[in-house]
């Protein structure tokens, strides 16, 4: 992708990269790796995966996988981070990979915070106080992440933000495909049979609309992690292709509709930006210090 757009885009690998390619009119990219599992049982992947880019790591995604416990799984494996985790957490540390920790079971949550030596990210988690989903964090959590230095982003998912009802008739068709949905939350659909289910439901999101939160939910939540953790340590994360998207915000080019909201709400330029992603680049650049200072012992 960025061969093929190297007039508008370059890989980065640290703050530094993104802040000179800003200057020069094109914009950053930068690779993360939304799930552990591809390191397996050999913790040098950690560092092979380092050296083909990626700049943080996600422990888990909707399964445990060999590093820990997800959040979605149906039985706990290793009652938070395994030996191996434990492991890896160091190792990026160690190397300057950002830590990731949405997704993650509670408990590998606490074993992530207790344990590393850097500042953690979570890019896409929202406020359980405000909806009750494992996926969001409690106010204990948000607050352990203030504690660290770390950033919590907004994740723009509906049911994240707030649940609502829906209609009869969407009801009884999302009823036919349940089973389906449920094979590939837990991995076991074919490249095939996750298109055909991808054309399913979007044939039901065209016949019943779904009844969606609006960027004002989203807001909410901003403004209660902001009080909770202030607004050094709250960020936005869309997760716009993993299923993400409120009334409002259906894909990149309405995102300018949350910081109108933010500016209706009295959010000042400096907290905007602070949101934007001047707070997550912060915790990327203290990572990155933090293992400088560690390979230098």
């Amino acid at each position: 992708m960025v061969n093929s757009n190297s007039e508008k885009v370059e890989l980065a690998l640290n703050p530094e990269d993104a802040e000179r390619l800003n200057k020069m009119g094109k914009m950053a990219i930068f690779i993360g790796m939304e799930n552990g599992y591809p390191i397996g049982k050999d913790i040098s992947n950690v560092k092979f995966f380092y050296d083909q880019g990626i700049r943080y790591i996600t422990i888990t995604h909707s399964q445990n996988n060999e590093l820990a416990d997800s959040y979605t799984d149906e039985k706990q494996e290793w009652n938070g981070l395994s030996s191996l985790g434990e492991k890896a957490v160091k190792e990026m540390n160690r190397l300057g990979l950002m830590v990731h920790i949405s997704h993650v079971h509670d408990d590998t949550f606490w074993d992530v915070i207790k344990l590393t030596k850097a500042l953690v990210i979570a890019s896409h988690s929202s406020a359980r106080s405000l909806e009750n989903h494992p996926r969001n964090m409690s106010d204990e959590m948000l607050k352990a992440v203030k504690e660290n230095g770390g950033v919590v982003q907004v994740c723009i998912f509906d049911t994240y933000i707030k649940k609502l009802p829906q209609t009869a008739e969407r009801k009884k068709a999302m009823k036919i495909i349940e089973k389906e949905i449920a094979a590939l939350r837990n991995e076991k659909l074919s490249q095939p049979e996750i298109e055909s289910l991808r054309e399913k439901y979007h044939q039901i999101n065209q016949k019943y609309r779904k009844n969606k939160p609006t960027v004002a939910d989203v807001v909410d939540h901003i403004d209660y992690m902001v009080k909770v953790m202030g607004i050094n340590h709250v960020g936005i994360g869309s997760d716009l292709d993993g299923g993400g998207g409120v009334r409002g915000i259906n894909d990149v080019s309405e995102m300018p509709n949350i910081t109108k909201e933010l500016v209706a709400r009295g959010y000042t330029e400096e907290d905007i930006q602070k949101i934007w992603g001047e707070n997550l680049i912060r915790v990327f650049s203290e990572v990155q210090k933090v293992a400088q200072e560690i390979q230098n012992q």
